[in-house]
């Protein structure tokens, strides 16, 4: 069973084409505009075993926000189509993510109920011409779209860049474990009988 999906979104704002193989060697096309956004999203391909093809053009000359909330509705679409009606996934992953100096806690739930907290301590406002304030963002688009209860925690801060590699790095750890499947279980992982 081949869990994929291929999710197109255009607005006046932007331009957004994510192309996810769940169950992929962490292959990865990202064009976003953003440097660091990119390689944000090729750490989160690399790391969670994800083929992910990200081609946007947004609305840069106002800000970054447009492009990287609507990645997020994207990404967070065409997990939510690949994991169909989510039998036989393991449903939760966490992970305690050290990045150097930073020591981030990712866990995940794909609940089919969206909740994010994130309590990240950072010590900028800026990475190179990224907005940190953008990191949040995209995650809430994320969880909105999959249906994912999303807690994101720095245990020990640092270096900024160090701090969102590890939010990035933990996630792409984490939903990779929660959306495995387990051959023991491959029912609804919950006693509703659907997520």
């Amino acid at each position: 069973m081949s869990r994929t999906a291929t999710i197109e979104r255009e607005t006046s704002e932007t331009n957004v084409r994510v192309i996810l193989e769940i169950d992929g060697t962490g292959a990865y096309q990202i064009s976003t505009g953003i440097p660091f956004f990119n390689h944000m999203l090729e750490l989160f391909a690399r790391h969670g075993l994800f083929d992910l093809v990200v081609e946007a053009n947004g609305d840069l000359d106002v800000d970054g926000h447009h492009t990287v909330e609507d990645i997020g509705i994207c990404i967070g679409q065409a997990f939510r189509e690949a994991l169909a009606d989510k039998k036989g996934i393991c449903r939760y992953g966490s992970i305690h993510l050290p990045m150097d100096e930073v020591l981030a806690l990712v866990a995940v739930d794909v609940s089919g109920r969206p909740y994010l907290s994130y309590d990240v301590e950072l010590p900028v406002e800026v990475v190179g011409n990224y907005d940190v304030s953008l990191t949040p963002e995209f995650l809430q688009a994320l969880v909105n779209n999959i249906g994912m209860t999303l807690h994101v925690r720095t245990l020990r801060s640092g270096n900024a860049h160090h701090v969102i590699e590890a939010v990035f790095k933990g996630l792409a750890r984490a939903m990779d474990k929660a959306t495995l499947l387990d051959s023991r279980a491959p029912g609804i992982p919950s006693t509703k009988g659907q997520l």
